[in-house]
């Protein structure tokens, strides 16, 4: 299955998810958690982070989220988790 980057209609395809996840966390602007502060890098990592750092109401108050919103963001998470190798992501993204 082909994995698109979604951020600012990147649009670059990749056969994995795993360098699209190191494509976003490296070739995209770093974004600012509404709720937190926290730097963080831009497309799943950034939705990874909200989701489990802060509670729901937290990130619906901080982005003026919908309950839409936060399925679609949680079903993707979801998706990406089923099939992610998060050791071969943090290696890569600390070289």
């Amino acid at each position: 299955m082909p994995w698109d980057c979604g951020i600012d209609g990147c649009g670059e395809t990749f056969d994995d998810v795993e360098p699209a996840i190191v494509h976003q966390a490296t070739e995209h602007e770093r974004r600012e958690c509404k709720v937190c502060g926290t730097i963080v890098p831009d497309g799943y990592l950034s939705i990874r982070h909200v989701f489990t750092e802060h509670s729901r109401a937290e990130y619906v108050r901080a982005y003026s989220a919908s309950s839409e919103d936060v399925r679609e963001r949680e079903e993707l998470l979801e998706e990406i988790e089923s099939v992610a190798d998060m050791e071969q992501i943090a290696t890569e993204l600390s070289r």
